[in-house]
């Protein structure tokens, strides 16, 4: 039995091969750099890329059980289609398929009905697989460490309708938990789909108030203007890719993306211990950046 992990180099990879390392799984990890790629020990980096399907052909040879995460790129719905259509092919037992929270209902964000997309093909292909939809991710605030310490500013332009926010840490974990069981099941399991949230309704005043209390020094909110969250990270990113984030964080202002009592209470239940909050967060990177 062996779990291939794609996107294993970046921020939720990461998470989820310790995870898994912990429950001493059989793990190989895709990379397009094996020689170079920084990996916990006992797992087995192999080549590939998910824009290249023979090598994740070769790449799937004796593996059972695949979490699949696509890169934000142009093209991140073809691959993650073909990626499935190999794995399928391939003859994998189980899909773990990182989405996203809210897919469904934010039809013109791009990587957001990218996403729900790739869920429709699962579901009328009928695989054996599990969609994890985790929502914002918390520690994308790390960015904005430069801000709330030098001009006592939370710039994220996040509104006031609230965002269940999510733990990276709890996304590997609930990974890591799925992938595991139905790589160590005797034959395919139904399908599954669990909402990765956290615990609160986050607004931008409410997180100002949070790193406040965190800091121990008083912190604002920067606004809301999309118009100049798109140029500055036009600076950082290509243009499609802003655009893109621009249009994410315009339906977080205008609908929200607020996780529902139960999309709590089954994510607890999964994971065997309530989801992290962004409150916790804030206090360890205050005492992380105050020792630093």
């Amino acid at each position: 039995m062996t779990i291939l992990v794609t996107g294993s180099t970046g921020t939720i990879g990461a998470q989820v091969l310790a995870q898994l390392h912990s429950r001493h799984a059989d793990v190989r990890a895709l990379t397009r750099s094996p020689e170079t790629a920084q990996l916990p020990a006992g797992v087995t980096a192999v080549r590939g890329d998910l824009a290249d399907p023979d090598t994740l052909r070769a790449a799937l040879q004796g593996v059972s059980t695949l979490f699949l995460l696509a890169p934000n790129v142009a093209d991140e719905l073809t691959q993650t289609m073909l990626a499935l259509t190999v794995a399928r092919e391939a003859g994998i037992k189980g899909v773990v398929y990182l989405s996203v929270f809210g897919g469904d209902a934010y039809a013109d964000v791009p990587h957001f009905a990218g996403k729900y997309t790739v869920e429709r093909m699962i579901e009328a292909l009928d695989l054996p697989a599990t969609i994890l939809r985790p929502a914002y991710f918390i520690q994308n605030d790390l960015r904005q460490k430069d801000g709330l310490l030098k001009t006592g500013t939370y710039a994220s332009p996040i509104g006031d309708k609230g965002i269940s926010m999510v733990d990276i840490r709890d996304i590997g974990e609930a990974a890591a938990i799925e992938l595991v069981r139905r790589d160590q099941a005797a034959t395919p399991l139904p399908r599954e789909t669990y909402a990765l949230v956290g615990p609160d309704s986050l607004t931008g005043e409410g997180i100002a108030t949070i790193w406040s209390q965190a800091l121990s020094r008083p912190i604002r909110h920067g606004g809301n203007d999309l118009v100049i969250m798109e140029q500055r990270t036009k600076t950082m990113l290509p243009a499609w890719h802003a655009l893109d984030l621009r249009l994410m964080f315009g339906r977080y202002q205008s609908e929200g993306a607020v996780a529902s009592a139960d999309d709590i209470a089954r994510l607890t239940k999964l994971l065997g211990h309530a989801p992290r909050s962004y409150a916790a967060f804030a206090r360890d990177a205050a005492a992380q950046w105050a020792n630093n």
